[in-house]
């Protein structure tokens, strides 16, 4: 057996051991054949992480979220601090700026220790960070989605862990109000 078929087993016989849902990818484009995995997390429901084995590595790469709407800078600082924080993988960028978590691992260096350590920290990074971007990249859209679930009454059950978003901006509000009320008053004197 190939030193990439005795990595691939290693690591379908890991995914197996740990329970986690997972399918082969024949490669696109010219890419590597590899096993897509599915990290179940809580603020990101799922990750999916593709484990690309190679002649040399094995490739891991992680969507987390598409481009930022707005506040560029504010995502990619955030990001690029937080790369210094992590084990095996990094933020990057792909080419239409959607953001993913990818590494890589010598083909002598996987084991099933290593890939839990691994997929753990792209399933730490993830979940940590995730609710993080969003606010960052896409406030001003979960600020019109909040508005437009309360004009139809819908559910805001998934945004709640945003309504921090929207009670900032009413207090940025009443502040602004509640100055120029006390500015305008002023000049009755």
């Amino acid at each position: 057996m190939s030193d990439i078929a005795n990595v691939q087993q290693v690591i379908e016989d890991a995914l197996t051991e740990h329970g986690l849902v997972y399918s082969r990818h024949v490669g696109a484009h010219g890419g590597l054949p590899g096993l897509i995995v599915e990290l179940p997390g809580e603020r990101k429901l799922t990750t999916n992480t593709l484990l690309s084995v190679g002649e040399h590595s094995v490739r891991v790469e992680a969507f987390v979220c598409r481009q930022p709407d707005e506040n560029h800078q504010g995502v990619y600082r955030f990001l690029l601090k937080r790369n210094r924080r992590l084990y095996g993988v990094a933020y990057t960028l792909d080419n239409t700026g959607d953001i993913y978590l990818v590494g890589r691992m010598a083909l002598e260096s996987v084991t099933a220790d290593e890939l839990d350590r691994v997929l753990g920290q792209v399933l730490e990074a993830v979940d940590t960070d995730f609710n993080t971007l969003l606010e960052l990249g896409f406030k001003s859209s979960i600020q019109k989605e909040w508005a437009w679930r309360v004009s139809r009454g819908e559910s805001l059950k998934n945004l709640q862990a945003f309504e921090h978003l929207i009670t900032e901006d009413d207090d940025a509000s009443e502040g602004r109000t509640m100055r120029r009320s006390r500015a305008s008053h002023e000049g009755d004197d």
